[in-house]
């Protein structure tokens, strides 16, 4: 959403009155690092760890590797942040991904990166926390069955179509529910990791023993565990956008990233240990809520806190991704590379109300499987593809352009090592996961002939013109919505 004049004026770093004088106004910098870590953490800490450590276990194994893979899963993630530091910095223009790959490639590359964002990111990420939200508030129900697949994704439809309409309502309302939100992502992990540590202290069963016992020898298995994994760290590319905000940003930031990476890495890590010392690789397999068995198992009558914590956690993850990510969607439109009516906004309450309700439209849509890790893999490969085009975005950069100002700059390996390794999770599941490779590419390439249709094509027929007029017409009636003066 665009901001207000009062705001914009602020922004600017030469401001100009009726009078004449220019007045030079600098933006208040108030976080250091402290808050710049709490904010890190803030972003990457989710729903993830609540489901994806099944899908790491199902598919390398045995318990040594799946940790191994959480320790690689945060050691790239953190390469993954210290090149989108020096991207951010670099290209200081809004749009993230969006703006690197322009910058480095062109505008073809730059759309399909927004047409699979809003065709196949955003509206998979959100049918993942509704089926998270809905699997933990009905587990309890069917304590050793099967869930009911369409009670699943019922629910997770309300969620998402509640969530919705309250971010249509009023943004307001999904910022002031954030704090309890927050409080129980925070308290599910700290019980898991203190209930599960003193379980394997009391209880000792060695389950550790023969730990890479199993482990899978197939390259596509392992590659395909990397996308659950990664999954759990989500948001360490949204981390250069707190420059503005940062006092001595330059310094601060690497340092951020330095810190809170390794600590979300050595979190995940005990919380993966705390699941294993309660669970068998088969029972986490077999659970559909990891957390409530492990609670189950645990904390007796008191089983009750951790579906309702975990719930809280995706839910008010749910909320914040909906209200953040139709931003993208509504800056494309606004940029022309979207259709123009989802660049409205409703004139009442000031929301893109066209892009939250074309979004829910999709995501809904993607409720047509309730497989969690279907979807984290139909997700992530395609991301995979546009981050390391961001990243290979960089590199490029360095030979094409050695002059440009970079405030951060990291050495070369790094963006090297994370694009061959971006390559490999890229590659290698094509036979693991035909479908979901196929899937995912054949709608990015589907956007090809709507950048031609959409954004080279000048002289449009009047019919076509009228039509999408009438379009336009008939959405900003319905959603009493206009541009952004």
């Amino acid at each position: 959403m665009g901001r207000t004049s009062l705001e914009t004026d602020l922004m600017s770093p030469d401001r100009t009155n009726d009078d004449g004088p220019v007045e030079k106004v600098k933006l208040k910098k108030e976080l250091g690092l402290l808050e710049g870590v709490a904010i890190i953490l803030g972003i990457i800490f989710g729903s993830g760890i609540f489901i994806s450590p099944k899908g790491v276990i199902q598919e390398v194994g045995s318990v040594g590797f799946s940790l191994i893979v959480w320790v690689l899963c945060g050691m790239l993630s953190t390469i993954g942040a210290l090149c989108y530091a020096e991207l951010g910095t670099s290209v200081p223009k809004s749009g993230g991904d969006y703006a690197y790959i322009h910058e480095a490639f062109g505008s073809l590359p730059s759309f399909l990166f927004l047409w699979a964002a809003n065709l196949i990111f955003i509206p998979t990420t959100n049918a993942i926390m509704g089926l998270t939200f809905a699997s933990y508030v009905i587990q309890p129900f069917f304590p050793n069955c099967v869930l009911p697949d369409d009670a699943t994704r019922i629910i997770a439809a309300l969620a998402i179509s509640f969530l919705t309409f309250v971010n249509c309502y009023d943004v307001r309302i999904t910022t002031k529910m954030q704090d309890v939100f927050m409080f129980g992502k925070v308290a599910a992990l700290v019980i898991i990791i203190l209930a599960g540590f003193a379980y394997l202290f009391v209880e000792p069963s060695g389950k550790f023993d023969g730990i890479f016992d199993g482990t899978t020898t197939d390259p596509g298995k392992i590659a395909v565990s990397f996308y659950s994994g990664i999954f759990s760290y989500a948001g360490w590319n949204y981390l250069n956008f707190m420059t503005e905000e940062l006092r001595d940003p330059y310094k601060n930031l690497p340092r951020a990233i330095y810190i809170s990476l390794p600590l979300v890495t050595i979190i995940y890590v005990l919380a993966n240990v705390a699941y294993l010392a309660v669970l068998t690789p088969t029972e986490m397999i077999a659970s559909n809520a990891i957390a409530v068995t492990f609670g189950d198992r645990v904390l007796g009558v008191m089983s009750w806190i951790m579906p309702l914590f975990v719930a809280m956690s995706a839910f008010g993850g749910l909320s914040v991704h909906i209200m953040t990510s139709s931003r993208l969607c509504f800056v494309g439109a606004r940029q022309g590379q979207f259709p123009i009516m989802l660049s409205f906004i409703n004139v009442k309450r000031l929301t893109p109300t066209p892009s939250l309700v074309f979004l829910n439209i999709l995501s809904l849509m993607m409720l047509s499987t309730s497989d969690i890790y279907v979807l984290i893999t139909y997700c992530s490969i395609v991301e995979s593809l546009f981050i390391a085009l961001s990243v290979g975005g960089l590199i490029w950069m360095r030979w094409k352009n050695p002059k440009m100002i970079r405030p951060i700059k990291i050495s070369i390996v790094l963006p090297c090592i994370f694009v061959l390794v971006c390559i490999f999770l890229i590659a290698l599941p094509i036979y693991v996961r035909p479908f979901e490779v196929a899937m995912g590419l054949t709608i990015t390439l589907s956007g090809i002939p709507f950048y031609f249709a959409s954004v080279l094509w000048k002289n449009r027929p009047s019919w076509y013109l009228k039509s999408v007029e009438n379009v336009t017409s008939s959405v900003q009636k319905l959603f009493l919505s206009a541009k952004e003066d």
